[in-house]
């Protein structure tokens, strides 16, 4: 259902008094505690945390991946709690990108293939200009017809956020996109991720834990305990890093 489009067009994503909880009884664990968060159209948000703070619980949830115990999530102006499973799929295909630190490439095709891949499965029709826009801006013109184990990490990555951005999604929700990539080369991600969303006005949500990564981004939010604990706009890495172990400090203490 579509709700509250005309109230809120500029978020791209919107949860309000979201939960999850995983198990019943005693042995319950809350990964998210009542989160309200928004994130707005052409904006790129990082989303740290210590291990078990629920950020990749927040990113499923938002994403669809995962439903909500409780609360609502929109994409846009639609509501995902009352889509049928069906439904949210084709939301998922159609108007989210993902991208992820193991980059989920299939290895039987090429790289053509590959990122063309998600408007194969909903039956609709490459948009070939903007398809071309994509692979140069990607840098993976001259790679086309190779598989994904003759790539290079980077390029491998690159594939992905190639084929996230192929149906020119509403959002692209990345989990550690660069986890598994050296310096250089998660710079280079980096980079072109900040580029989408400055030149494309695209949403990204990524989830890292590397305060360096965090910093690429406008905004960044870090969670504790399945809370929002801190909303940081463009803080900068030495700020970032004093904020996880100003929480580390106060978590240690608290323990």
């Amino acid at each position: 259902m579509d709700m509250n489009v005309g109230q809120d067009a500029g978020a791209a994503v919107r949860v309000e008094q979201l939960t999850r909880t995983y198990g019943t009884g005693p042995q319950a664990v809350t990964a998210l505690a009542g989160v309200d968060v928004r994130f707005d159209r052409g904006t790129f948000t990082a989303v740290m945390g210590p291990s078990g703070s629920g950020k990749s619980t927040l990113l499923q949830t938002a994403a669809g991946l995962d439903r909500a115990t409780s609360g609502r999530v929109w994409i846009g102006g639609t509501e995902l709690s009352g889509l049928s499973e069906t439904r949210l799929t084709k939301l998922r295909r159609d108007r989210i990108g993902f991208v992820f630190q193991a980059f989920n490439l299939v290895n039987a095709l090429t790289v053509q293939e590959n990122i063309v891949l998600p408007l194969r499965l909903s039956g609709g029709r490459p948009d070939q200009p903007w398809l071309h826009h994509v692979v140069d801006r990607v840098g993976l013109r001259e790679r086309l017809h190779h598989r994904p184990s003759a790539l290079s990490g980077g390029q491998q990555q690159r594939v992905a956020i190639a084929r996230a951005l192929a149906t020119r999604p509403e959002v692209i929700f990345c989990d550690e996109p660069t986890g598994a990539l050296d310096t250089e080369t998660a710079a280079d991600v980096l980079s072109l991720l900040r580029a989408v969303v400055d030149e494309h006005r695209q949403t990204v949500v990524m989830v890292t834990h590397d305060p360096v990564a965090a910093s690429y981004a406008d905004r960044v939010l870090v969670l504790a305990d399945g809370r929002i604990v801190r909303d940081l706009p463009q803080p900068g890495v030495e700020r970032i890093a004093e904020q996880l172990a100003s929480l580390g400090r106060r978590r240690a203490v608290a323990a």
